[in-house]
């Protein structure tokens, strides 16, 4: 399976790097494939997040039993597992793929990373839908571009950081 996600991530890396010498100037290449890997899966999150809110919940509260949750704040839980599994295969073999760590320490690491950006988004949306009366999907977008920043500094300085022996 290891073979199959490298061959798809070189396919995709390939594909975004045509598209780089239009950027060239204003940035580095990792930094532009986090950024068009980042933004498919942004994308893919806001579309999952919208079809999760409106068709699967129904706008609705989600009981649990012991506990209820609010038809945002239910989405955001449903659709994280899905866009955290998408965002690191994306971030493991396309951006940094060259990080030299073991891939189990990289998605303990990549875990601990979003475990920070949900609650970056869940203070985020509830202050925004529930303080702010924003809508729920413009509200996830707002904070989307927020965490999106502290993101990219962690996992390039800790989650998939190179040795200190290893040369770029």
């Amino acid at each position: 399976m290891r073979k199959v996600f490298i061959s798809i991530g070189g396919r995709i890396r390939t594909i975004i790097d045509f598209f780089y010498p239009l950027f060239r100037k204003h940035m580095t290449i990792q930094f532009f494939r986090y950024g068009v890997s980042g933004v498919a899966n942004m994308i893919f999150d806001w579309i999952l997040y919208f079809l999760v809110f409106h068709f699967v919940l129904r706008q609705g509260m989600l009981y649990l039993g012991i506990v209820t949750f609010s038809p945002h704040i239910a989405a955001l839980f449903l659709t994280f597992p899905v866009t955290f599994l998408s965002g690191f295969l994306l971030q493991k073999y396309v951006t940094f793929s060259s990080s030299s760590l073991r891939g189990h320490v990289q998605l303990f690491r990549y875990f601990l990373v979003l475990l920070a950006n949900l609650l970056l988004n869940y203070l985020g949306l509830k202050i925004m839908v529930e303080f702010i009366h924003i809508f729920p999907t413009p509200a996830k977008m707002i904070v989307t571009i927020f965490t999106t920043m502290f993101s990219y500094f962690s996992q390039k300085k800790y989650t998939f950081k190179k040795a200190k022996h290893q040369i770029s």
